[in-house]
This record gives C-alpha cells, structure tokens and sequence, in this order.
C-alpha cells in the first residue's frame, strides 16, 4: 500500500516565487529618463560652457554650429522651457517672469550691444538669432511645439517685466519673424489679452510693433490671416479696458502709420455686419413677422451700427432672397418669387434714398438672377415691381443699363431690359416737353 508523501515545507511559503540574490536588474532607458532628476541649473550650466567656446565676434553659423552641437549631449527635449529661456532673455526664469539669478547666456535674443561685443546688432542682433533658431528647430524638429504651444505663450504674460521698450520691441520683431520665416504658430498673441498684459498698454505696444514688422514683410491680407490663426477674435483685445473702442483703435493705428490696419479693421466690422444683417432679415421673414416690424428693426440696427445705404439695401436683399422657397414646379417658380418680392418690397424703400442704394440693389438683383438661373427670367419683372412701389427711380435703371451693370451676365440683362429702358426714356422726354 502505497502513502501520499507529504511535504516538509513550512506552512505559507507555497505561494513564495523564487528570487536571485545579487543580481542587478538592468532599467529600460525610457523608465530611467523618467526618473532622473529635473535639473534645470545643471543644463543651464553645461550650455553656458559650451556657448562660452565660441570664437567672437559671433556669426550665425558659428553659433547654429555650437547650439547643434550642444544638442548631442544635452537634452533639449527634456529642458526645452529653459534653452528657449536662454536663447531669448539670456537666462533662466522664476514663475511671475523674474530671472532666477545674475548668470547670463553671452548670446541672447533680447541682448543689446555693449562694449565687450559692440558688433553684436550688427553681426547677430533679433534676425541672426531667429536665423539660428530657424536652423536648430529645422535640426531638432521636436522644439517646435514646446516652443508654440508653451514657450511663447507664457512669455508674452510675462510682458509687463519689460519695462524696456526696446527689449519688448525686440521681442515682438522676433516673434514676427518667426511666424512669418518658421511657420510657427501666431496662438501666442492670445496671452496679450489677458488683464495683467494689456492694462498699461504693454500689449497695445507689443501688437503695434509685431503688426510693424509683419506688414514691412507682407500683406494686409496675410497679416489679416496671421490673426485668424492665432485666434484673437477682435483686436480690441490687446487694448486697456479703459480706451477698448473703435475710436482709440483707429487713432492708435493712424497715429502710428498704419492706416491698412485702420481699414482692415472697418472692413472686417462691416462684414460682421453684414452677416447679421442677412441672418436677422432671413429670421424675421420666417418668423412671419410684419414688413413695419422689419423696418423698426432694421433702423435700429443702423442706428446702432451705421453702415453705407449702399451696403445694407444689398444685405436685405439677400436676405430675402434666402427666404424664398425655391421647391415649386419650374413653371410655377417666376410667379412665386414676384409674389415674394412683391410682399417684402417696403422693407425696402426706407434704405433706397440715394441713387448709389438704388443702382445697388439693381445689381445686385442682377447676381440673385445670374447665379440662381431658374430666376433669370423674373429680372425685368423684379425691376417693374421694384419701379412701381418706388424703391427704385427710372433714372437709376437708365443709369444700371447705360453704365453701371455689373459683369454678371451683363449682355443678357442689358438686352433683356432695352424695352423697359426706352419706355422710361420716352417717357422722360414726353414729361420735359
């Protein structure tokens, strides 16, 4: 008979997995970079050592060649915040924008010629420096977005600390550069709308001489598309509360030459404008509401936010074009847009007093026909309906057809309209005999 042998091993140890004394286990590199010690005087100090090597008087390969050198051994990544801190204000900052300590880079964006260097504007200066950065970012590509989406943004909220204008003018001149030269990302300028930056004109001063220098490179319509990007919904913004208005906008920006951005800015307020002016007409048609209600509202509005007579008899119209049901049958389609135009005629004639709002909405009748040409045909009938309710005068239709019809489909309507021109016009003649 044969027994079950039974273990000798002490109770609780059956579950104890076996272990090597001694032996070293080896850390992945990854975990142990994620462990090392965040030593930030310590980079600072090995980067100093290594810009301290340069021969002078500094040029911009001797320094692109240092700095990619550098980024061999020192890791640029990991304290990417404090190379960008050392590169544009020279040394490393506190939180609040402070310097940590007297130790300063011999080569630095914000540096200003002194005796040791008095070559330095001319050698390097703001544009050497962003032609470096250029250079080293093109080497270690992954500087570019700590440098745009942290960097920068925190530096611009540390603005008012220059009290320097000319350090917060070359700043701004670099920033510039590098939006226009790297492609870098304008989304830094939304830290000069924040109360601390813009309350003492800090921010006004910033963005006067960023726009300087990207309007000396490029064009209105590229600066206008630089504040698109960087999400600055209204550069009002970067101006003290106390003087936030068009008014201080536009005496700001004359005062100091820049008339485009003066001009920019009206336009970018009209178009504004003008899309709420079309919305709010669309909405009232489909709410049902009367065509003295529009008109209360639509004075209002101009009374609020006066705009060319020109301008907004347009945006009425279309706004009332976009309300019209465009489902009926083709042959039903002439007679229901008459009937539409008809309705909502007196809305109107209160925005067509001058002969330019006139000839406007003729034309831009016009375009309503040409682009949409299942309507092509109701245009001579929308000039009689127009005609005969007063919104629009036979001289303003003698003068669309002789000289002012816009180049949308112009021969069609000219030929189309030669009947009900010549009728005005004989009648024009039997009235003066």
């Amino acid at each position: 008979m044969s027994h079950t042998p039974t273990s000798t091993a002490p109770a609780g140890n059956a579950d104890k997995k076996p272990s090597l004394t001694g032996v070293r286990i080896k850390q992945r590199k990854g975990q142990a970079k994620a462990t090392a010690k965040f030593e930030p005087e310590t980079f600072r100090d090995a980067l100093l050592l290594h810009l301290a090597l340069i021969p002078t008087p500094y040029t911009t390969d001797s320094l692109v060649t240092k700095l990619v050198q550098a980024g061999t051994t020192l890791e640029f990544l990991k304290y990417s915040e404090q190379l960008f801190e050392i590169l544009f204000v020279g040394g490393l900052l506190q939180p609040g924008g402070n310097y940590l300590d007297d130790k300063r880079s011999p080569i630095y964006i914000l540096k200003e010629n002194s005796e040791e260097d008095p070559t330095w504007e001319e050698n390097v200066g703001v544009k050497g420096m962003i032609e470096v950065l250029k250079r080293v970012i093109q080497r270690y590509k992954y500087l570019q977005k700590p440098l745009e989406e942290n960097f920068l943004p925190d530096l611009l909220g540390y603005l008012p600390k220059w009290n320097n204008l000319e350090s917060r003018d070359k700043l701004s001149e670099a920033i510039a550069l590098l939006v226009i030269d790297l492609q870098i990302s304008p989304k830094c300028l939304l830290s000069l709308t924040k109360e601390h930056v813009n309350k003492d004109n800090s921010a006004l001063n910033f963005f006067t001489h960023f726009a300087k220098v990207v309007l000396s490179k490029q064009t209105i319509d590229q600066f206008s598309s630089i504040i698109k990007r960087s999400g600055l919904k209204d550069i009002l913004g970067v101006f003290p509360l106390q003087i936030r208005d068009k008014k201080h906008l536009d005496e700001h920006f004359k005062k100091e030459g820049l008339q485009s951005i003066v001009d920019w800015y009206a336009r970018l307020a009209l178009g504004e404008v003008k899309e709420e002016t079309i919305h709010s007409v669309e909405r009232m048609i489909n709410d049902e509401e009367t065509s003295e209600q529009i008109i209360e509202s639509l004075k209002a509005q101009q009374a609020e936010k006066p705009v060319p007579e020109a301008d907004l008899v347009d945006w009425i119209w279309q706004g009332l074009m976009r309300t019209i049901d465009m489902s009926a049958r083709a042959d039903q389609i002439d007679a229901f847009v008459l009937q539409h135009v008809t309705k909502y005629a007196p809305v109107l004639e209160p925005f067509t007093n001058t002969a330019k709002a006139q000839v406007n909405l003729i034309n831009s009748v016009q375009v309503a026909c040409h682009t949409d040409t299942r309507i092509i045909k109701s245009f001579v009938q929308i000039l009689k309906t127009l005609y005969n309710v007063d919104v629009i005068s036979d001289q303003a239709i003698i003068y669309w057809h002789q000289k002012g019809a816009k180049p949308n489909g112009k021969q069609h309507f000219l030929k189309a309209t030669e009947p009900l021109v010549k009728f005005l016009e004989e009648q024009d003649s039997d009235e003066e005999e």
